[in-house]
């Protein structure tokens, strides 16, 4: 018995692309650095199709967003809402803003998975929470916007909340305080963790500049942007918004 067969027709992907800032001045580190990121959350997806890009690239969101077969998911690996989540991105991508997701930063996950990941350190460095420390650096706002301060503050507040670490301490290169000044009253079993997207100048040297300048003698952690766990964080966010879509 003879039956005809229907041509199979492949599921097309679910399309994601990953922004960051990236770096003005050499963009290609970052971008290459964000690739790695987008490529490992790939892994996470199948179905899906990860693209990623910086805005600092020259028409490399552009040239993205061309290959793209339909409207993607944007995700902002962002430390904080504002500007350039809201408004820049969304108008150069020209989408609606409900396909741009919450920014990495303001992840209820990300202060979980931090403190698993200081935890471990800690314990490398055979100290116990109640006797470290933690100090979250960010880059603050020279000119004295409140997004990027709040959200670091609201950070590092869960972070004193998920474990019983002796003290979690703030401190910012471009506001007071400083991070040079905080360091300076840090014990030395202090666990530094830059509050950071991606592993650029600031983190590879203003941090380690100001550390020193403050006589910092703990440990500093990778940036919350490049940690092991930012990948999973990333997937389970557009995993998340798939669902609320499809609802």
């Amino acid at each position: 018995m003879s039956g005809t067969r229907l041509p199979f027709q492949k599921a097309q992907a679910i399309e994601a692309l990953i922004v960051a800032h990236g770096q003005p001045s050499d963009p290609g580190p970052a971008e290459q650095a964000l690739r790695e990121i987008a490529d490992k959350v790939a892994a996470m997806l199948p179905g899906w199709h990860v693209q990623s890009a910086t805005m600092a690239a020259p028409g490399e969101l552009e040239r993205v967003l061309e290959q793209a077969t339909d409207t993607p998911f944007v995700y902002p690996l962002f430390m904080s809402d504002g500007w350039f989540t809201e408004t820049a991105l969304p108008a150069r991508l020209g989408i609606a803003r409900d396909r741009v997701l919450s920014p990495f930063g303001l992840s209820a996950r990300l202060p979980v998975l931090a403190t698993q990941s200081l935890s471990s350190i800690a314990r490398d460095q055979g100290w116990q929470h109640q006797s470290t420390e933690i100090l979250v650096a960010a880059h603050g706002s020279a000119s004295g916007r409140e997004n990027p301060a709040s959200r670091t503050y609201r950070f590092a507040h869960a972070l004193s909340l998920l474990a019983p670490w002796q003290r979690v301490r703030v401190g910012f290169l471009e506001q007071d305080p400083l991070l040079s000044a905080v360091a300076a009253n840090c014990g030395h079993n202090t666990i530094c963790v830059p509050f950071f997207a991606a592993d650029g100048y600031h983190v590879a040297c203003d941090i380690p500049n100001d550390l020193r300048a403050g006589g910092f003698s703990g440990v500093i952690s990778k940036s919350v942007g490049r940690a092991d766990y930012a990948p999973t964080l990333i997937a389970e966010a557009l995993q998340g918004a798939i669902l609320e879509n499809a609802a």
